[in-house]
């Protein structure tokens, strides 16, 4: 299951155990995300001196890269209380009246994965943006009335993984947008180093950076390794995480250098071995994996992609050098040869 991988970015249940206490409070706290905490700065400054609300956010990004916690942060620097609530959990539009009539003035009001609402759920949001007030419907049949209820001025932030599947009239509701980039491996060894002070841990620097580089670019995975290395670091070693700990730790759990995993491994060979690198159909790969298609492509994929260890062609998916040459593997002449081809023409096309 993917919840059961180490590498997931999704929520984990021993995630919940010391993910809030992790969490940074401030803006000062937050690593990483440089060009959205510098604006985020200046529209609540700009908020706090006119003493109004801030404009509705949308947060849009890979899961596991901290949209709860800068949600939250926007609060606490707001000086305002967030009500936390998801798309799913937000079944009929009483539901969201109930959650909107309980705010307050100024007041955070947070919907993770919000591209999940129901249309007549988002029906009911649209003049709640805009016009602060809810439409309802009192009684029924000929005597049912609508009734226009006032609401305090309060900031909607969405979160979402899949920024296309929010329908047009709900993402231009919002005035300020972000996408969340995947990190670097110094912001990670920067949030490593955070998270060890704070559990209590001993790590020196070259074990908190090769932590760093396995964690896939993902804080949540990031923090979920460094407690698996402790475990490790406490039983084969003197409670240290170091360089060669974290290795082996790692190692133990099928983590290679690059954050790849035994399912990460198993996509990559299939298509090598029993495909000769692809071209291979979705549906002939998730066949011949055991792995649903639709968790293919927007779980373990995107991440091969980014390494350029697979390519998506008209044809099926391909298997790039890149990753013949991770996995040991030496790549068949003709896409050796074809990639000479394109250097050379690529060489050649800058001289005309």
């Amino acid at each position: 299951m993917e919840n059961e991988r180490l590498i997931t970015s999704r929520m984990m249940p021993e995630d919940r155990d010391n993910e809030y206490s992790l969490r940074p409070k401030t803006l000062r706290e937050y690593v990483g995300q440089e060009s959205v905490k510098e604006s985020l700065k200046i529209y609540i400054k700009a908020a706090l001196q006119r003493r109004d609300a801030l404009d509705h956010t949308l947060l849009y990004g890979p899961p596991g890269l901290g949209k709860t916690t800068l949600a939250c942060i926007i609060a606490a620097e707001m000086g305002q209380n967030i009500r936390i609530t998801s798309g799913p959990a937000i079944e009929r539009p009483g539901d969201l009246a109930s959650i909107l009539t309980n705010l307050s003035h100024g007041d955070m009001l947070f919907i993770d994965e919000i591209h999940r609402l129901s249309r007549a759920v988002e029906e009911v949001l649209y003049p709640a943006m805009e016009d602060f007030a809810i439409d309802l419907m009192i009684g029924k049949g000929p005597t049912a009335r609508s009734m226009r209820l006032d609401l305090p001025r309060f900031t909607l932030i969405g979160a979402t993984t899949r920024a296309g599947q929010l329908s047009a009239p709900l993402r231009d509701r919002f005035g300020i947008t972000y996408r969340l980039q995947l990190y670097s491996t110094e912001e990670l060894a920067q949030i490593i180093s955070r998270s060890s002070a704070i559990l209590g841990m001993e790590a020196d620097i070259e074990g908190i950076s090769e932590i760093a580089r396995r964690s896939r670019g993902t804080p949540r995975v990031a923090n979920r390794m460094l407690k698996r290395v402790r475990d490790f670091a406490q039983i084969k070693g003197d409670g240290k995480i170091t360089h060669d700990i974290a290795c082996a730790g790692l190692d133990m759990l099928e983590v290679d250098s690059l954050g790849l995993d035994g399912v990460d491994r198993n996509l990559l060979l299939t298509m090598i071995d029993k495909f000769s690198g692809g071209p291979v159909g979705l549906d002939t790969l998730a066949a011949s994996t055991g792995e649903d298609a639709i968790t293919i492509e927007d779980v373990y994929e995107p991440y091969l992609l980014q390494l350029g260890f697979i390519q998506r062609t008209p044809r099926g998916r391909v298997a790039t050098n890149l990753a013949y040459k991770h996995l040991g593997k030496t790549p068949p002449e003709s896409a050796t040869d074809k990639n000479d081809q394109n250097k050379q023409t690529s060489f050649f096309d800058e001289y005309i």
